[in-house]
């Protein structure tokens, strides 16, 4: 091995930027514990930039979920992996660790287990396919379990039944638990949260988290507007804040806010705020305001983990294009549940409402009755510790860096 340690790590989208960015700061803290120096390519976001990562592609704002909503992203993302394939043939990385963004990674998989066959693979955080296993013949054909089995030296899972499927599937699998334990140590409390925001004891705080990706914009901002509204009328002391996932979302939310004359705060993107921000206290734009707020209107995503474990009551919606529903449903594609808290316990924790269930008037008789119904409050926030328990211990960015760092020659 060189003086200089080179890893190339591939992620897409916001969340997917935070968990790089936790990952570039570990693996910095044992390397050089190993006396080793180290230098991360990347493809991801202002997050792994700022914790130290020299960005080959930019991709916080390529990412999508359906198939039809995916189309118009293909070409950027065909683009920037063939510059990093360009860029592999004058500096090949000793190692390369995928996060999560499963159709780009997948490829990164099939394409280095053939041109790079001596380079280690790690996939962190694998495509979810464990969530229906073997159920969908489709999913299994399309996700290609078998193809992270053979192009991989390592699957590191942050969830349990994560790990039991690729362990079962014949991968060399670890769990190493959930990075959000690690972020959410340094996340204010309630208290702390109202005070930074200026939120009087008696106003009612609802966060409203819309979207990390274009496509929720569309699909998903206009009902929770909605639904917030209708909220307002019901609760007059009631304020939202919406914490901002990407600044070119703003103007999109700002005319929303407007056009339903919302009382809401719009809080500013904490990833750019900072140019070294630390991904773990993450300034807390987002944490701050989901800490100081009595209930979430969210959409699907790891953010569903981080309101869970700031036990703060949850509705959680999503919605796809209707070409990609129909498609779907021709196919039979099924899950037991969309948000993280729910796959975790495989059980009801959250309420959900998925395509035409998503309406501002489930939203609203769900709402109503987190925020003033205690016992429906407490059964949920007993649900959250059981699912916090089953995320693992803190230390999970540490004990990932020292398996990527332990696979090196």
């Amino acid at each position: 091995m060189s003086n200089i340690v080179r890893i190339f790590i591939s992620t897409g989208e916001v969340s997917g930027d935070m968990q790089g960015a936790l990952l570039v700061e570990a693996l910095q803290r044992h390397a050089q514990a190993r006396g080793w120096q180290l230098e991360i390519l990347a493809l991801g976001g202002d997050r792994m930039a700022s914790a130290g990562a020299k960005l080959l592609g930019h991709t916080t704002a390529i990412g999508s979920v359906g198939i039809v909503e995916s189309l118009r992203f293909v070409l950027p993302v065909l683009k920037v992996q063939r510059q990093v394939k360009q860029y592999f043939k004058q500096h090949s990385p000793d190692l390369v660790v995928l996060i999560d963004y499963m159709g780009p990674n997948l490829a990164f998989c099939d394409y280095l287990s053939t041109h790079s066959p001596q380079v280690p693979v790690v996939y962190y955080i694998a495509p979810q396919e464990w969530v229906w296993g073997d159920d969908w013949v489709w999913g299994v054909k399309f996700f290609r379990s078998d193809l992270i089995v053979r192009a991989t030296q390592r699957v590191l899972a942050i969830f349990p039944e994560e790990a039991r499927y690729f362990q079962k599937k014949g991968a060399n699998v670890s769990w190493v638990g959930h990075p959000l334990i690690d972020r959410l140590q340094t996340a204010p409390d309630r208290e702390t949260a109202r005070a930074a925001l200026g939120i009087p004891a008696d106003q009612i705080a609802v966060v409203l988290l819309p979207a990390s990706r274009q496509q929720e914009i569309h699909y998903l901002l206009p009902v929770i507007c909605q639904a917030a509204q209708a909220l307002q009328s019901k609760l007059p002391k009631i304020h939202f804040w919406i914490p901002l996932a990407l600044e070119k979302y703003r103007p999109a939310i700002e005319q929303a806010i407007e056009t339903y004359g919302l009382r809401a705060t719009v809080l500013e993107d904490s990833s750019h705020q900072t140019q070294h921000a630390d991904p773990r206290s993450d300034a807390s734009t987002t944490l701050r305001a989901i800490a100081a707020a009595d209930l979430a209107i969210t959409k699907s995503g790891t953010v569903n983990l981080e309101i869970a474990l700031l036990n703060v009551p949850q509705v959680v919606l999503y919605k796809v294009n209707s070409v990609t529903a129909w498609i779907l449903k021709v196919f039979k594609f099924a899950v037991p549940f969309v948000s993280p808290p729910n796959l975790v316990m495989m059980k009801p924790i959250v309420p959900e409402f998925l395509q035409e269930q998503a309406t501002a008037e489930n939203l609203l008789q769900e709402s109503l009755d987190l925020l003033l119904n205690p016992q429906r409050r407490q059964i949920m926030l007993e649900n959250y510790q059981e699912m916090a328990e089953a995320l693992g211990k803190p230390g999970a960015c540490d004990r990932a860096a020292e398996e990527i760092l332990d696979l090196l020659p």
